[in-house]
């Protein structure tokens, strides 16, 4: 529930038309990203804890993974994977950059949305958020040029309901 675009888009790395769905250094994460992390209170995971079940990891790390979110990944690698955190209460996110207008609905509490979601920043999804993986109801993976985006469809986000 956390939006971090608190730096401006002057800060966020920018694509050329050439660099569009290429990933980014990955050792290079954005500043907005590190600042979350830390926030969170975060740690990577560790070598061991490589591709264990989520359920089996302790709170307060970060990983990789696809939308199945059943094991994570401490290096994104050469895979186009969506950054994970799992906060200190045990809460799975799913983190990534988005559009101010697609964000906008996910903190407006609509209904049936999707928000379109890229593993670093773009062009037209440039703003960062987190959302529980809890919130999303199907999340699919879609092919763009060498990597992918990630659709998450959120039909009814759990404090609505009565």
């Amino acid at each position: 529930m956390y939006l971090f675009d608190m730096w401006g888009r002057e800060t966020l790395v920018k694509n050329t038309r050439n660099d569009v769905g290429k990933m980014p250094d990955v050792e290079a994460p954005p500043k907005g990203l590190l600042d979350l992390r830390r926030a969170q209170q975060l740690r990577p995971l560790t070598t061991i804890e490589d591709g264990a079940n989520i359920r089996d990891l302790p709170n307060g790390v970060y990983g990789f993974s696809m939308c199945s979110v059943v094991s994570l990944r401490a290096k994104r690698g050469d895979t186009f994977s969506l950054e994970i955190h799992k906060h200190d209460d045990g809460i799975v996110y799913y983190v990534g950059y988005a559009s101010d207008e697609q964000i906008g609905k996910y903190f407006a509490l609509q209904k049936n949305f999707h928000i379109l979601t890229s593993p670093h920043p773009m062009d037209k999804a440039s703003s960062l958020f987190e959302i529980p993986v809890d919130f999303v109801s199907k999340c699919e993976e879609r092919p763009l040029r060498d990597g992918f985006l990630f659709d998450l469809f959120v039909t009814s986000i759990p404090e609505l309901q009565t």
